[in-house]
């Protein structure tokens, strides 16, 4: 058979997806380590949580980080994409709570990179005009030689306010494919499904979790027509 598209006749066949309607903690909880696969996630907001106080939800938070970073593999990495909040006059650091929760771990820091939310220069009021997108693994140490650039330009689109911009989830999966042996990617707070969709047009299995029934069926939906550009 021929093809007139170049990148899809270059094209990995797309992979497999689960998604699980299920409370992401007790979905980790029942689980061992996770051979072969490495995780990209996002983790809830401060916002989610009307009744924790901020102390509540920062501890909720390292402990969570811990537990989602306890189900990587030696040889498998955690990706998390966190973008820092505004809180009463002070600035909370989502970077160093997941930097926190790796050090307890014993996970290693291999890159931070910043994406940007909007361009540089612009004045932005509640949230940041950028994001953490933090790399960490056990036994991986990461290669200088194929370092990547620590900038994002734009974090590209996005399915809801909250999501993971398509450029952050491919340069967390295309770091995943060129470093590591692993070839699932689990998202245990998937919401709409980008990583998973990224990931499946990447030739990556994907395994996603989401609470809400609504967005657990979008993420089983969601595809990349457009390839690298879009969902």
């Amino acid at each position: 058979m021929t093809t007139d598209n170049p990148r899809a006749a270059d094209a990995p066949s797309p992979g497999k997806r689960t998604v699980h309607c299920a409370d992401a903690l007790e979905w980790l909880a029942g689980q061992g380590v996770l051979t072969g696969c490495s995780l990209i996630t996002s983790m809830p907001d401060l916002s989610e949580f009307p009744s924790f106080t901020l102390a509540e939800w920062k501890d909720w938070f390292v402990r969570t980080a811990g537990l989602v970073l306890s189900r990587c593999p030696d040889d498998g990495v955690t990706v998390f994409y966190q973008t820092d909040i505004k809180k009463d006059g002070t600035w909370v650091d989502k970077g160093y709570l997941v930097q926190k929760a790796a050090e307890q771990q014993g996970h290693a820091l291999l890159w931070h990179k910043v994406v940007c939310r909007a361009p540089a220069g612009q004045v932005t009021f509640g949230r940041p005009a950028y994001s953490h997108l933090l790399c960490f693994s056990r036994g991986i140490r990461a290669d200088l030689a194929r370092s990547s650039a620590d900038v994002l330009p734009q974090a590209g689109e996005v399915t809801w306010t909250r999501g993971m911009g398509v450029q952050a989830c491919l340069a967390a999966c295309r770091y995943v494919l060129a470093n590591t042996p692993t070839r699932t990617i689990v998202d245990p707070f998937c919401g709409h499904g980008t990583v998973l969709a990224v990931a499946n047009d990447l030739g990556l299995d994907a395994v996603g979790v989401e609470l809400s029934n609504k967005r657990a069926r979008k993420a089983r939906a969601l595809r990349m027509p457009l390839g690298d550009e879009a969902p």
